[in-house]
């Protein structure tokens, strides 16, 4: 079978290998579309905790063509060969405190595929059958990978705890902050998503935003702006800030425009250190939360697509072959483009 791994920044290499035989509990799938995040472009350009050489690609959807043998004594839900299924890269330990307390989602010891492992740039991949969701019917397959982003904003919005009636302000408008917003907006909560890119702040209102906010990095915030859309619905500024661009500054906005009492939930990731006044939490009593990947959410998130087709489908704007991976993570990369996600159609040859 054909595969693609990353052997250094920037540099793909092609390969042709023995296709994996599934072993028990595990499923063949034939890899078939993949989509592309923020993380896979840092494990591309090696800025990132991931060791090179691997086969990237998290996001993955395909169909099940063989299975292994079924572990004894198990209720695992069964698939059938020919289904359509969507991959949860998640791989957790299943045995320390954190997944003992029902939060494999940030075990110590998870492994992610495409990003710890070996993952979808290749036309086969064996899994566990635990780790398959039936794709809904009349989801088209291509719009399967990006279940696996939609769980993420479905935990940024769970963690949250976001109600109907709820102001929350969305910070970041690129793929999870739209995301997001569609899940908000779903959830009947008034949701006002900002961003300093104007192209993607006009994609926010497709995805149910009720106000957009073009944010003016130069310009203190929260804005006079933000008064004015909020105001008489929450004059004391939005019950509740998802940050989502990973931008250390972003945070300290989340926490001055929060209402007292509110919460801030920071789902977007960097390494990069951050200050703010520390009497902001405190005085406001803010509830300040952590949201990495999604604690079994791919259900939610595939019924989320399933109610928003062509929405969903709005965000993708580019779509390359896997013999032009290069080309998409540079598009990926490029800040002169207006890119959302990114989709990748894997080989489609027969076994």
């Amino acid at each position: 079978m054909l595969s693609v791994r990353t052997v250094s920044a920037k540099s793909l290499e092609y390969f042709e290998s023995a296709q994996p035989e599934p072993g028990i509990g595990e499923a063949l799938i034939k890899v078939e579309h993949v989509t592309l995040c923020g993380t896979d472009l840092h494990i591309w350009e090696d800025d990132y905790t991931s060791e090179l050489p691997l086969v990237q690609g998290h996001e993955i959807a395909g169909t099940v063509v063989a299975l292994g043998e079924t572990v004894q004594g198990t209720d695992t839900t069964e698939v059938s060969v020919g289904e359509r299924i969507v991959i949860d890269p998640l791989i957790s330990c299943g045995e320390c405190r954190t997944c003992r307390r029902g939060r494999a989602n940030v075990c110590p010891n998870l492994v992610v595929l495409g990003c710890y492992c070996d993952g979808g740039f290749a036309e086969y991949l064996s899994v566990s059958v635990d780790k398959l969701h039936r794709l809904p019917d009349g989801l088209p397959t291509e719009l399967g990978p990006v279940a696996e982003p939609a769980a993420i904003s479905l935990e940024a919005v769970t963690r949250g705890r976001a109600e109907a009636g709820d102001t929350v302000l969305v910070l970041g408008a690129g793929p999870i902050g739209l995301l997001s917003t569609l899940a908000l907006h779903d959830l009947g909560a008034t949701v006002v998503t900002a961003d300093t890119n104007p192209d993607r702040v006009e994609m926010a209102t497709s995805m149910g935003s009720d106000h957009t906010l073009l944010i003016n990095p130069g310009q203190p915030f929260p804005s006079r702006e933000l008064s004015e859309m909020i105001g008489e619905e929450a004059p004391d500024g939005p019950d509740l800030v998802i940050e989502a661009t990973g931008l250390p500054a972003s945070l300290e906005n989340a926490l001055r425009a929060v209402a007292p009492a509110g919460r801030v939930v920071q789902v977007g990731i960097s390494a990069h250190p951050t200050s703010f006044p520390l009497n902001l939490v405190p005085f406001k009593e803010i509830d300040l939360l952590g949201s990495r990947n999604s604690q079994g959410l791919m259900p939610e998130a595939l019924k989320l697509i399933s109610r928003h087709v062509d929405t969903v489908r709005s965000l993708i704007t580019h779509r390359f072959d896997v013999t032009d991976l290069d080309s998409a993570f540079r598009t990926l990369g490029d800040r002169t483009q207006r890119v959302g996600k990114v989709l990748i159609d894997m080989p489609r040859r027969t076994r």
